[in-house]
This record gives structure tokens, C-alpha cells and sequence, in this order.
């Protein structure tokens, strides 16, 4: 009962911060974001998601993602920016390069954060994940090379308890 509680207050918590409805006076507006929180929340628990994907993940990660996330985004800032110089530069600066990692990390959640990190990351996705490897694509050879030395992937274990 406690997760089902707690997805809903963390759906609800988004769906106000992202409508930007927050006075009673849209009270229509605001039933529809309780409505559907409340949907979503049931259709899980009917799915059976909740119980399964969500147990206990938040006591074993405690404040870990909030050290990993500002490395993250200092990652995406400087990524748009070397995105960006190739873009408008005069010469075609671009090095389409696959390469399939194989990350050291213990946990399904380890492993889609990283995946989902690279993506995240402009100039590289990850475009397949199975069998304990990602594949990847990057826009440049440089951006690939980022990745293969292991900072990113250091830092998410880290996040999933790792050393």
C-alpha cells in the first residue's frame, strides 16, 4: 500500500509541476490530474508493476542519484555544445561511429539508467540493450571514445551501489 501511495503523491507532484495548475480556481483542470494520476496508479497495481519493478528501490538508492544527476547535466551541456560546433561548422565534422559496450553493472535499473544516459547525452543513443550489452551510435568518433573510458558507467555504478 505504501508504494501505491507513494506513486501516486510522485505522479501528482509531476502533473502539477508540469501543468502549472495549482489554484482551486481550475478545479476542473486539476480533477482530470487527480483523475488520471489515479488511473495510472490502478492500472499499475492491476499490472502488477508496482510491486515488482518499484520494491524497495528507493531505500537502495538513497541520495545516490542526486550526486550522479548534476555530472549528468554537466555531460548534456557540454555534449550540446560539441553537437552544436559540428552543426554550424563550415566542414562536415562528423564521424558516425557503432560500438557495443558491455558495462560492469549488477542491476536492471544500473543498466537502463546507462542506457538511458547515453541517450540522453547529444551525439550518442544507445540503440539496443540486451544480453548485458549496448549498443551504441555517435555521432563522432570523440564522443564514442568518451564513453569507452568508463567515467559514465563508473558513475552509475556508483548510483546502483557499486564501487
Amino acid at each position: 500500500m505504501k508504494n501505491i501511495i507513494t506513486l501516486w503523491v510522485m505522479l501528482f507532484v509531476c502533473w502539477l509541476l508540469w501543468s502549472g495548475h495549482f489554484s482551486l480556481e481550475h478545479g476542473l483542470v486539476l480533477s482530470f490530474g487527480i483523475a488520471s494520476c489515479t488511473l495510472v496508479v490502478w492500472l499499475s497495481h492491476k499490472m502488477k508493476i508496482i510491486e515488482d519493478e518499484g520494491r524497495g528501490l528507493h531505500l537502495q538508492l538513497g541520495l545516490r542519484p542526486f550526486l550522479y544527476l548534476p555530472w549528468l547535466l554537466k555531460e548534456i551541456v557540454l555534449s550540446n555544445i560539441d553537437v552544436a560546433k559540428r552543426i554550424l561548422s563550415a566542414k562536415v565534422n562528423i564521424s558516425p561511429t557503432m560500438v557495443t559496450l558491455k558495462p560492469d553493472l549488477k542491476t536492471d535499473v544500473g543498466r537502463v539508467s546507462y542506457a538511458n544516459s547515453i541517450t540522453l547525452t547529444p551525439g550518442t543513443v544507445a540503440i539496443k540493450a540486451e544480453d548485458g550489452e549496448i549498443m551504441v551510435h555517435g555521432l563522432s568518433r570523440e564522443g564514442v571514445e568518451s564513453l569507452l573510458d568508463g567515467e559514465m558507467e563508473r558513475r552509475v555504478r556508483v548510483v546502483e551501489g557499486g564501487a
